[in-house]
């Protein structure tokens, strides 16, 4: 599914301890427009937390949780920024 979605931005945290992911991903979000396509990039040898925290704050603040991928050396979170989620 997600080979058809391309990132609008990119929070890439790899090799970036916890909580780092979650405050870059938190800053490209801040600064993206509605309906933007957000990617987190982060690697399980430094923060695993992410992969799992992320998606759960991604659906309390009302936006849409695309997918969780596990990709060559790390994973990738994406989302959609919705209006609900300002």
């Amino acid at each position: 599914m997600n080979s058809e979605i391309k990132a609008d931005r990119i929070a890439d945290a790899r090799d970036t301890l916890c909580p780092g992911p979650f405050w870059e991903l938190i800053k490209v979000y801040s600064s993206a427009k509605e309906d933007d396509v957000i990617s987190l990039y982060s690697t399980e040898e430094y923060d695993i937390e992410t992969k799992t925290d992320a998606p759960v704050w991604i659906d309390k603040t009302g936006n849409k949780l695309i997918g969780v991928f596990d990709r060559e050396g790390y994973y990738e979170i994406m989302m959609r920024k919705t209006k609900k989620g300002r």
